[in-house]
């Protein structure tokens, strides 16, 4: 496969996933079919759009119409049969997962492709991998996955560097891009599987202070 035709891929398979797991969301709030095509465009679509907007770069949706029906054709679906499924938060979770993973790898290679830094395109990955998700459980009301103490970010994080650093080191992009990808997706599944985290700040009194002297 080509590099064009696996970014090609990995946009559309980075939108699919998240507009599924945007209308899980849609069909755990018990929404009717506008807000199932509603949380499905905003999860599927939100990040690629924040991407290309900071990227300066035609929005991706607008020039290529057939995302926004892959998202409302998801939501179709899984209206009928979200029914089907006894645990829709953990099936969310994975597609979420996938999502994550292929989208922080395309967000870090477009960024290097529009003449960003290495730094500059791991940050757009991460931006461009937990946006459309925040989105879409703000909007939801839900507790963003963002703010869950298992790795989130950090397996965005992780993805991009792995890619960029690949890719910085001469290996081939189709497979830089596959590590990238794996490395993001396999560390939030053990997020997901179990509980990973990363250590929390922990509150703890300030330093006590001599009072001042007093007055003369």
């Amino acid at each position: 496969m080509t590099m064009p035709a696996f970014v090609q891929f990995l946009d559309l398979l980075g939108v699919a996933v998240f507009a599924i797991s945007g209308a899980l969301v849609a069909s755990r709030k018990e929404m009717d079919l506008i807000g199932f095509g509603l949380m499905a465009s905003l999860a599927g679509i939100g990040g690629g759009t924040l991407r290309d907007l900071l990227l300066d770069r035609p929005v991706f949706w607008i020039s290529e119409p057939a995302f926004v029906m892959v998202c409302l054709a998801v939501a179709v679906v899984v209206y009928f049969t979200a029914h089907v499924l006894q645990r829709r938060l953990t099936v969310l979770l994975w597609f979420d997962a996938i999502g994550l993973g292929a989208y922080a790898v395309l967000g870090a290679h477009l960024a290097l492709r529009s003449g960003a830094s290495e730094l500059v395109a791991i940050v757009m990955g991460i931006m461009t991998a937990t946006f459309g998700g925040l989105a879409r459980d703000v909007v939801s009301q839900e507790q963003p996955l963002i703010l869950r103490r298992e790795v989130y970010a950090t397996c965005a994080m992780a993805g991009a560097s792995v890619y960029v650093l690949l890719v910085s080191l001469g290996v081939p992009p189709v497979a830089a891009s596959t590590a990238g990808f794996v490395a993001g997706f396999s560390l939030r599944a053990l997020g997901i599987v179990q509980k990973l985290s990363l250590p929390t700040y922990k509150a703890r009194p300030g330093r006590p202070h001599d009072d001042p002297p007093p007055a003369s």
